[in-house]
């Protein structure tokens, strides 16, 4: 029997290090500022339950909220941290368990990240659980493994779109786009030029820039843009630092091009931005029953 790897109140864990046999375990979890870094031999998906949790991989910093699921290759080796009421739950994936499912369903699991409703959280929590009672044998893995690819349903219709003659050709393609897309979000404190999007992807600039456009019907510099404006207005949300603070953990070079930049997103500048919380925020619970009850 695979061993479950959990990590809770401060403590540190790797699956490789605890493997028994050679063989890392399949169910992995987090709680409590627990901290797991991902097995190198397998792709690993996480689910948060609770709380929320900050991961480092190979393409950047994630941070995950209760109601998320992300998922990397197994190069990527994340390393992921629960908050203090955090708790997330994870898979680790090798080759033998992605092939079963290939097998299965005619389907894969890809990097990336997505959301999950209570329902199919509580499903998750239920086959992981199970999984971890069992001898981790592909039956076994076969309910949890449907029950991925049902949450990543979406992204299997992207890769319909995807260049290539066969369908082995089209999830590579659509592999090695997500791989894309995650550094860019795992790297929105920065500007990303696209000749490193096109070493890690292995594709031509030309390519790379028309495939991906394709895909996601926005550019790679567009979605880099978008991402670094959505952290500045997460950190004007969650934070009090100052604006040209903001501008620079954005990745923007001066304050100017920050505030035009700004604007034109969101329709006021960052100061008025952070105002408009604060005047939201002092506002009692029943001023927004009476703005409902007129609406």
């Amino acid at each position: 029997m695979r061993k479950i790897i959990w990590a809770d109140r401060g403590q540190v864990l790797n699956p490789d290090k605890l493997a028994e046999d050679g063989q890392a375990p399949v169910c992995i979890g987090a709680s409590r500022l627990g901290t797991v870094q991902a097995s190198a031999h397998a792709m690993t998906v996480w689910m948060q339950l609770r709380g929320s949790s900050w991961i480092e991989s190979k393409e950047g910093k994630f941070r995950l909220h209760a109601g998320q699921w992300i998922a990397f290759e197994k190069e990527s080796r994340p390393m992921i941290q629960c908050g203090r009421e955090g708790l997330a739950i994870g898979l680790c994936l090798d080759a033998d368990a992605l092939r079963a499912l290939s097998q299965l369903a005619d389907c894969a699991v890809y990097a990336g990240r997505g959301t999950i409703n209570r329902s199919e959280a509580r499903v998750a929590l239920r086959l992981w659980r199970k999984l971890a009672d069992s001898d981790g044998s592909a039956l076994a893995m076969r309910p949890v493994l449907l029950h991925l690819a049902s949450l990543q349903s979406e992204l299997g219709e992207v890769v319909q779109r995807c260049p290539g003659r066969s369908r082995l050709r089209k999830r590579q393609v659509f592999g090695r786009m997500q791989r894309a897309r995650m550094y860019l979000e795992g790297n929105s404190h920065r500007v990303v030029r696209i000749g490193e999007l096109a070493e890690l992807t292995n594709f031509s600039s030309w390519y790379l820039s028309k495939t991906f456009q394709s895909l996601y019907e926005e550019s790679p510099q567009s979605l880099s843009a978008r991402l670094r404006l959505e952290r500045a207005a997460l950190l004007l949300r969650e934070t009090d630092m100052m604006i040209g603070e903001v501008a620079s953990a954005s990745g923007f070079d001066n304050c100017c091009s920050f505030a035009r930049a700004f604007r034109a997103r969101f329709g006021t500048s960052a100061s008025r931005y952070r105002e408009s919380l604060l005047a939201d925020s002092a506002k009692p619970a029943g001023a927004w029953r009476k703005v409902a009850a007129f609406s």
